[in-house]
């Protein structure tokens, strides 16, 4: 099996090389920008090996990306590759605008050309997944889950920029007959995640004794997901999952903010004592715009229907991920000292 993964050197993307390298045996191919987000050193543990390769390509350079797909040659497409970092897109859409909407379109047709040349049987086989979000839903009240079915509502530049791009690949499929299926996950968390996101924030912040910003009152919900887990639901997607069908990714794990923020604390406190009690640095801070203020994802039809099922539970996925981060300085040190947590996102009064 060969596989070509667009945005391969980010948080999901890493994790999914990894699964498809060490645990499937696939050969893959990394085609990656190297954006801020992007590092090379989540894959450590894949560089050398015969079955990877990477080249360092923008999606939306149709001629290089043509030029990949021809030379390496898949059996399927997992197309992660995106600016995903809502609080970025508020004050920087165009970048997202030109990588999910514009590079998607170079995806999809770079990938249709390719894809049109297979004799029947690899025709018959070639799948490309279109990895999404659950924020295109928009918000959710008090009650319900989002399905695949849930009408597209969209808050922000970022969340709107992915809508775009699902419209994209659900429209090759309809129009052309590719071989198209579509994911939205939820909020992913677990090792090599880039640390302007809240948990890494929260941990790298609390062990440095700097402030924990947590947005309005905390209260905002998110459906919580195992980065493993969704990379082993993507590579089950993408090998039995029905041509032109969405599937929603989540794990059941749906959580506060601020109750995020306080469980990463005890853990802390727990494992560096030294620093307890690390809520003490929990500041609460002016809400970003157009905030969402709950996501929950129904995952049944991928469970039902494909047999996934998550297979960490917040609590255990949570201590993983601390100790994670508390036993590999070494990957996110340097990611520190060009980020280092500062508020992003937050408009000029009078501009919202």
């Amino acid at each position: 099996m060969r596989v070509l993964v667009t945005g391969g050197a980010g948080f999901i993307g890493s994790a999914v090389i990894r699964y498809l390298v060490l645990e499937k045996g696939y050969e893959v191919l990394n085609i990656d920008k190297l954006t801020y987000a992007g590092t090379l050193t989540s894959l450590r543990s894949v560089e050398g090996k015969p079955s990877y390769r990477f080249f360092k390509i923008d999606i939306c350079d149709a001629a290089a990306v043509s030029s990949a797909i021809s030379t390496f040659g898949p059996d399927r497409v997992m197309h992660l590759a995106a600016e995903s970092h809502v609080d970025r897109s508020i004050l920087g859409a165009r970048q997202f605008v030109e990588t999910n909407i514009l590079g998607s379109f170079t995806m999809l047709e770079c990938v249709r050309e390719y894809w049109a040349s297979l004799e029947r049987r690899k025709k018959d086989a070639f799948r490309f997944l279109h990895v999404s979000t659950d924020e295109v839903y928009g918000s959710l009240g008090r009650d319900g889950l989002f399905s695949e079915t849930t009408p597209y509502d969209p808050s922000s530049p970022y969340s709107a920029s992915k809508a775009a791009s699902d419209h994209l690949a659900k429209a090759w499929a309809r129009t052309y007959d590719m071989p198209v299926i579509v994911s939205n996950c939820s909020n992913n968390y677990g090792p090599f995640h880039f640390p302007e996101k809240l948990i890494p924030l929260t941990i790298l912040n609390a062990l440095e004794g700097k402030s924990l910003p947590v947005y309005g009152s905390g209260a905002n919900i998110r459906d919580w997901l195992y980065v493993e887990d969704h990379a082993r639901a993507l590579d089950l997607i993408a090998e039995r999952g029905r041509v032109g069908e969405t599937y929603n990714v989540g794990g059941r794990n749906e959580r506060s903010n601020i109750d995020v923020v306080k469980r990463i604390c005890a853990i802390l406190d727990y494992l560096r004592p030294g620093g307890a009690p690390h809520e003490n640095l929990v500041r609460f801070v002016t809400d970003r715009p157009g905030h969402d203020a709950r996501y929950a994802i129904d995952a049944s039809k991928l469970e039902t229907e494909l047999g996934w099922k998550a297979q960490e539970s917040f609590e255990t996925g949570i201590e993983k991920t601390v100790r994670w981060y508390l036993d590999n300085e070494w990957w996110w040190a340097p990611l520190r000292q060009g980020y280092d947590g500062s508020r992003l996102g937050l408009l000029k009064a009078g501009a919202g």
